[in-house]
């Protein structure tokens, strides 16, 4: 399994909701970059094969760097504007792979994945051809419309956050991006977004995530980070 295997670690994103004016993956987490944990953790897992990392424009030779020690580094790439873009990017690097190759795709801002997690997608791959992660939502979820006013209220144990990674057999994403990149009224904020909008037939199987797989997004985030970082040490 682990050389049809492919972690592909997103940090195309500038990390603007951080006010760092530096991209968050490159900043220090308890003494080491948000980007070095988050490839760490498939680095080390037995179940993949070799990890592309993604990272924003201007920034590839810092990646390259922080990518260089770890062993499964196969590729260190240029991602695009969008979070679709640098997926489709990852996607070239692996044309002419078979079609049953298992691809994950996760995001870099993600740096406390742990392998249970990853575990868990992978073995779902057995069985499905898209799944994702998430964590039953603690927050009531309402849909609301322009004038701000509240339109539904779903089920709360019916909601799910979705995290990272999000695994999939290869020839499925690659076809649900060709579909997509087709379309000019694209709009879509993840991997599973995009299967399930452009081939709604393939069905998206959620596994447990963790509270501990947080995304480092804003200030506040950066501060639970540190604390988990220090939890984790020695």
């Amino acid at each position: 399994m682990a050389t049809r295997t492919v972690a592909v670690v997103l940090a195309g994103g500038v990390g603007e909701r951080m006010g760092a004016g530096r991209p968050k993956q490159l900043m220090d987490i308890g003494g080491r970059p948000i980007l070095a944990r988050a490839i760490a953790a498939f680095d080390a897992h037995p179940g993949i094969g070799e990890v592309v990392v993604v990272m924003a424009t201007g920034h590839l030779r810092e990646a390259a760097a922080i990518a260089a020690p770890f062993r499964k580094t196969a590729a260190v790439i240029e991602g695009g504007a969008t979070r679709t873009a640098s997926t489709a990017a990852a996607l070239r690097v692996l044309d002419g792979r078979p079609d049953d190759t298992r691809v994950l795709f996760h995001d870099a801002a993600r740096p406390f994945v742990d392998r249970a997690v990853i575990d868990r997608v992978l073995d779902a791959l057995d069985a499905d051809e898209a799944v994702a992660v998430g964590v039953p939502s603690s927050d009531t979820i309402v849909v609301v419309d322009e004038d701000g006013l509240v339109v539904s209220m779903p089920p709360r144990e019916t909601m799910s956050r979705f995290q990272t990674p999000q695994g999939f057999r290869l020839g499925t994403i690659r076809k649900a991006y060709e579909l997509a990149l087709a379309d000019p009224a694209l709009r879509a904020t993840d991997d599973c977004g995009i299967v399930h909008r452009y081939l709604p037939d393939v069905p998206i199987r959620v596994v447990a995530g963790s509270e501990r797989n947080l995304k480092v997004t804003q200030p506040l985030d950066a501060v639970v980070a540190e604390h988990l970082a220090t939890e984790d040490s020695p």
